[in-house]
This record gives C-alpha cells, structure tokens and sequence, in this order.
C-alpha cells in the first residue's frame, strides 16, 4: 500500500490573511502566495516516497461569496506550481452536514481508496483544530502547524511544527523509523 501526507491547503501551502484571530484564504488566483519552503518540503516528502493529496474546506463557495471556478484557478496554481498529485475540495458550509467537510474524515478516507493508501502509514498536516479531528478520525498520525487561530485546545496533535519545512522534518523522522 502507499504512503500519503494529506494536507490542508490554506495557511499550509499558501500565505492567508489573518483578520481578527481568523484566517481568510486568497480571494483570487493573482492573491496565491506559496510560503515560503513549502515547495522543499513537498519534494522531500515526493522523494521519501509520500503521495502528495490536498484536502480543503472552501465554505465560501456556498456562502455565496466565492466562485468555484476561482478555487479551482488557485488550484490550478498550486497543481502547477508544487509536486501534488490530487487536489480535493469540499465545497460546503457546516449547516450541509455533508461527510467531507473537515473535521469529518470524508476527503481522506475517498482519496485513501482511489490511491490505495494506507492511512495508517499516513499523515494529515493542517493549521486548525479541524485538520487534525480529521486525519485522526481517518487513522492518520497528525501534524499541526501552530498558529495563533489553530484553536489547538480544540484537538490533540500527534505533533506540532512551525511551518511545513518542520513538518516535513517530523513525517520524515517518524517515517523512517516505522520502516525499521
């Protein structure tokens, strides 16, 4: 079976604006800001043998206030830009109650039987409290990049990193010892 490293989008791949303790994705394609290291990590975790799968909630699709052929031109962006082999999107607003919004493990637990991945063997990198709820309850060993929005009282990190570059270090580590 394959290994995977899931990962949360915004705030994880791409800079957010931060208003108020809450973190806002980019309104638009030419708002992308890839932070910086993401696209070193990502090839290290391609090179240690990780299928790269991004899982993101964008609400604001049925809010009303995003277009999905937007989210899917920031998409496209990223697909181009960095080594991820599938890019997943759930598109609804809590009130939906649909089983891939995170903290539900939906977006995971699908692509893990498309790609035949053992969530076990896996990670799920996030910055908020509902990335990790999600790659637990899917099996996965968590990571959560620390911020001040993370909410991390909400959830119980396998472990913490500053910033994908440190995550990376961690999956590595982790992972090379479970070969052994």
């Amino acid at each position: 079976m394959i290994r995977a490293v899931f990962l949360d989008r915004d705030g994880v791949l791409n800079a957010t604006t931060v208003r108020g303790n809450v973190s806002y994705p980019p309104a638009s394609a030419a708002e992308v800001q890839i932070l910086p290291g993401v696209s070193t990590a990502l090839g290290r975790l391609k090179n240690l043998g990780f299928l790269l799968i991004v899982v993101t909630n964008q609400p604001d699709i049925a809010r009303g206030t995003q277009f999905a052929s937007e989210v899917d031109a920031i998409n496209r962006i990223l697909r181009d830009s960095l080594p991820l082999d599938s890019i997943r999107v759930c598109p609804h607003d809590n009130a939906d109650n649909c089983s891939c919004r995170k903290p539900k493990p939906g977006m995971i637990v699908d692509a893990a039987k498309e790609f035949d991945v053992d969530l076990a063997a896996s990670f799920m990198v996030g910055d908020r409290w509902s990335d990790i709820i999600a790659g637990a309850a899917a099996g996965c060993k968590t990571v959560l990049i620390q911020q001040a929005y993370s909410d991390v009282g909400k959830c119980r990190p396998d472990f913490l990193a500053r910033d994908l570059a440190e995550a990376a270090d961690v999956i590595a580590n982790v992972g090379s010892s479970e070969r052994r």
